[in-house]
């Protein structure tokens, strides 16, 4: 019996698993190459752990940066891509990335209508080819009237999704507005259903071993779709589920992870796995320093300004100030030597008696307090006290630290010396990243190691389709954002490379789809 001969609950060209930037991105490819399209949303809103994202893509050379007076290109990207990620992922997969890139941003902005625009954010490593102001570019805002019922949609940001904060929502930006704005494209396209509460359970595959459709659940129901192109698993990746982070990564708990309970459930990896995908950097997240919160979560934590960071001895270990996946890796190499997963940021009342640093939302310090998660003493030893740390270790680490900010110098860590920490601060030199810690009040804020998803899954080729073991594509399947295992390798080269990749995947996925879709019309004719 033929494919299409099957009984379908419903028939579509392409079929896209998930709801974030990746997978939005590829129904918005397949819609503007006249094809129809089924989204697939197992939660109750659009937007995935994308929409809680400052909304920053990293596609260098592109023609936003140019418009904006940014001197970048595709070689100088990849000289700086090449340099950090080595022969980790494939310099074919690499190239293509970089070159396809400008090409998407152009597709995003001059047929579906996105409005662009870059904002200032440096590169994360010193490397050939690095952009102190970065190449991060960004969907403008849009107003709520704007976008009308879709309000209800779109995935709330953190404090109100998370820690049920009252938000704001009248402008949507960062990653809010990407998921607004494709969510709209998709609908004024008539050609895209999008399904929300509709879990994906299976993919399904022919005699050949290709993937032809996907078994969905609703509630208790169950139905088949029909992908006469080919299905995109953009789902994310398995960050909230504990038992994968037990074993891929070793972490105590998927709890600290900064996307949603109701995504990163690693159901993505288990249905590639399924039908014979090779799986790759399981063992890899995009990492960060996270602000533990009374209800068990923890709040993505970057943009330190003062203080310092301390491990459960008591001793700085790393540069308060790098990017935030390096220092998340700094954090997971101290837990990996054995040294624990308590992590303390200590800071004093110089600038007031708020974190200094970034962090959304920011903690509630009477309620931290309560909690045991927010200690503060009038001297050092009474903190160490608080905390559990060692009061000589912690004292000797302050004086030495407090040593190098007199000296205008960290002769351990280089604190400062970078133009990443230098911009959160406004500074112009070392010295202005390095303020004392000597005021009359000190504070110690509880810090795990968090990730804003892990970055393993299948192995794609440079069409995006999923590759098995020995080299073969799966027909008909094709992977994205989290659900693949990440150009970048074992690094993060600067904001919006998790987007940036993603989109332009999901955008060579939908290519491949078309073309082999135009070349089984020329065979029948």
């Amino acid at each position: 019996m033929a494919v299409d001969d099957q009984q379908w609950d419903s028939k579509y060209d392409v079929v896209v698993i998930g709801s974030g930037g990746a997978a939005l991105a590829g129904a918005l490819a397949a819609v503007k190459r006249g094809l129809s399209v089924c989204v697939v949303e197992k939660s109750s809103y659009f937007g995935g752990t994308s929409a809680y994202s400052g909304g920053s893509v990293w596609l260098p050379g592109n023609h936003v940066l140019e418009r904006q007076g940014v001197d970048d290109s595709v070689e100088d990207g990849l000289t700086y891509f090449r340099a950090l990620v080595g022969d980790r992922t494939s310099e074919d997969l690499q190239r293509t990335f970089l070159e396809t890139g400008p090409v998407v941003a152009r597709f995003l902005e001059d047929e579906v209508g996105i409005p662009l625009e870059h904002r200032p954010f440096p590169d994360y490593y010193v490397a050939p080819g690095r952009k102190d102001y970065g190449r991060s570019i960004f969907a403008a805002a849009i107003s709520a009237d704007e976008l009308g019922d879709r309000l209800r949609d779109i995935r709330p940001p953190v404090p109100a999704d998370q820690f049920g904060m009252e938000v704001d929502r009248s402008e949507l930006d960062g990653g809010q507005a990407w998921i607004a704005r494709m969510v709209l494209a998709l609908d004024e396209s008539g050609r895209a259903d999008l399904h929300l509460g509709t879990a994906a359970q299976r993919l399904i595959v022919d005699d050949a071993g290709d993937v032809i459709g996907l078994e969905v659940g609703e509630g208790e129901s169950r139905r088949t779709i029909r992908a006469r192109a080919g299905v995109i698993v953009a789902a994310g990746g398995y960050e909230r589920n504990a038992e994968l982070r037990r074993i891929h990564q070793q972490m105590p708990t998927a709890d600290w992870s900064a996307s949603h309970p109701d995504t990163g459930s690693g159901d993505a990896l288990r249905m590639l796995s399924e039908v014979g995908a090779q799986v790759d950097l399981l063992d890899q997240s995009w990492w960060c320093p996270a602000t533990l919160f009374p209800n068990g979560r923890a709040a993505f934590t970057l943009g330190v300004r003062a203080g310092i960071i301390v491990d459960p001895t008591g001793q700085r270990f790393a540069n308060e100030m790098l990017p935030y996946d390096q220092m998340g890796r700094a954090m997971l190499q101290r837990m990996r030597d054995g040294a624990g997963e308590v992590f303390w940021f200590v800071f004093d009342n110089r600038f007031g008696d708020e974190l200094p640093a970034i962090c959304v939302p920011a903690p509630e310090r009477a309620a931290m307090t309560e909690a045991g998660l927010w200690h503060t003493a009038s001297t050092v030893g009474e903190l160490a006290a608080a905390t559990g740390l060692d009061a000589e270790k912690l004292t000797a680490t302050i004086d030495r630290y407090n040593g190098f900010a007199a000296a205008g110098r960290d002769e351990d860590f280089a604190r400062g010396e970078d133009p990443y920490g230098r911009f959160f601060v406004g500074a112009q030199d070392a010295a202005q990243c390095l303020p004392s810690l000597d005021g009359s009040r000190f504070h110690a804020v509880r810090l795990v190691l968090g990730d804003l998803g892990t970055k393993g899954g299948a192995v794609i080729s440079t069409e995006g389709a999923v590759c098995r073991a020995d080299g073969s594509v799966i027909r008909g399947l094709y992977a994205a954002g989290n659900s693949s295992a990440s150009v970048s390798g074992e690094v993060y080269p600067g904001p919006g490379t998790p987007l940036g990749s993603g989109m332009v995947f999901a955008y060579r996925a939908v290519a491949d789809m078309a073309a082999h879709l135009a070349g089984a019309a020329g065979t029948t004719t």
